[in-house]
């Protein structure tokens, strides 16, 4: 094989994104398809799902959805992506360090050239704000790391970012403890290729993640009750009648097919009560011949490279850092030198912003330096801010999405 085939074959293989779910979400919609019903505010979701238990009887889920700011299908990808990003670091914690830049760009929805996402941004920052707020409740949701079923109430994170649009600090994700325990619990990882995730409609998207947690355990077909399979698995209206959720099943099943994750020869099968229909489902070539799910390795893959970047340091410097220190340690000296640069301007470092940064990690990852006085100050100042507007304890993204456009037309 020649090197430029090597090349491009090793360009395709990193450039894979893996996406992380959970096993029991995937069985259920978290909210209606249809905007208009979901994205009002203080949705509340009701849901449902079959589990077998330790006897091999069928019993019932209930999963209540409550979304004070409403919830997309849409937001689902930044909840998956999200949750990859912060699994995918070498040394994975409840917690997540990224730059906004950082995260559409390792998530594919801009490319390493974009300085700006603009729509994508302000996307992302009321996603964000949407699932922050998501409050889950289920009665009967399986605990991989008990190996029971279990009453559960958890939400998905919550987060603290800079109010200024313009600054180069990390925002800061934090995970709810019990569901990234649930996540992260050893073999019952769920992962996913993203590429292929990313590129569906919603409705395909929630077929792609329940087929490939079927499917990827060996199973050939998958068989569903049509009215279940579209209603409280893909999150299809209701009220509409069986003969129209056939047609918009056919439709997402078509999409799924063209990407080889369904077999041509998926068949509707009528029943015996009422005229109600069930589904079957074959495994596609996609789960033969799909690539290894691999996280790229290039250096721009760290969370740490944006705000490295931003103190001023070099590429070489950059790796240094990211190989040979811890990345919590990295992360909160990136943020202080980031804050003094933008709060106390270039008078307050005696050489250098990479100097300061340098010395500072150095010594403390001997025990030798603690973060400064100042940086407690600012820290507790930036934490009060929130709570003053009013709202909620959370930042105000809209106001931040509103500063972050005007910004764009500013430079532009």
């Amino acid at each position: 094989m020649s090197m430029k085939k090597r090349s491009a074959l090793k360009s395709i293989s990193t450039s894979v994104r893996v996406g992380m779910g959970e096993l029991s979400l995937v069985e259920h919609a978290l909210c209606p398809l249809d905007s208009r019903q979901s994205l009002k505010e203080n949705l509340l979701h009701f849901n449902e799902y079959f589990y077998t238990d330790r006897n091999r009887h069928q019993r019932k889920a209930q999963a209540r959805i409550s979304a004070p700011l409403g919830l997309s299908s849409k937001d689902e990808f930044y909840l998956w992506g999200l949750l990859s990003l912060t699994c995918s670091q070498p040394k994975p914690e409840s917690e997540l360090y990224a730059t906004p830049h950082y995260c559409l760009r390792q998530l594919g929805v801009i490319d390493q050239r974009s300085k700006r996402g603009g729509r994508q941004y302000q996307r992302f920052m009321e996603a964000m704000e949407r699932l922050a707020l998501v409050s889950y409740r289920n009665d009967a949701f399986y605990d991989p790391i008990r190996g029971e079923h279990r009453k559960v109430a958890f939400r998905f994170f919550s987060y603290s970012l800079s109010v200024d649009p313009k600054s180069s600090r990390a925002w800061r994700i934090s995970w709810d403890p019990i569901f990234f325990e649930l996540c992260m619990a050893g073999s019952q990882q769920f992962r996913f290729d993203l590429a292929v995730y990313r590129d569906l409609d919603c409705a395909s998207r929630r077929l792609f993640l329940l087929l490939q947690k079927m499917f990827a355990k060996r199973l050939t077909e998958a068989r569903f009750e049509l009215r279940h399979l579209a209603v409280h698995v893909l999150g299809f209206n209701e009220s509409l009648p069986t003969k129209t959720l056939r047609k918009k099943l056919q439709t997402t099943l078509d999409r799924l097919i063209a990407v080889g994750v369904v077999k041509p020869a998926t068949t509707f099968i009528t029943g015996k009560r009422g005229g109600s229909y069930s589904v079957a489902i074959e495994r596609g070539a996609y789960f033969t011949t799909r690539a290894q799910f691999r996280i790229a390795a290039d250096l721009s893959a760290s969370p740490l490279y944006d705000p490295l970047k931003a103190v001023g340091l070099d590429e070489a410097a950059i790796r240094r850092f990211v190989r040979d220190f811890e990345p919590r340690l990295v992360q909160e000296w990136a943020d202080i030198t980031l804050a003094a640069m933008e709060r106390k301007g270039k008078n307050f470092f005696r050489r250098s912003p990479q100097a300061y940064f340098v010395d500072n990690v150095q010594k403390a990852a001997t025990g030798n330096r603690t973060p400064p006085d100042w940086w407690h100050e600012l820290r507790s100042v930036e934490n009060r801010e929130p709570r003053q507007v009013g709202k909620t304890s959370l930042t105000p993204v809209g106001e931040l999405v509103e500063q972050l456009l005007s910004s764009i037309s500013d430079d532009s």
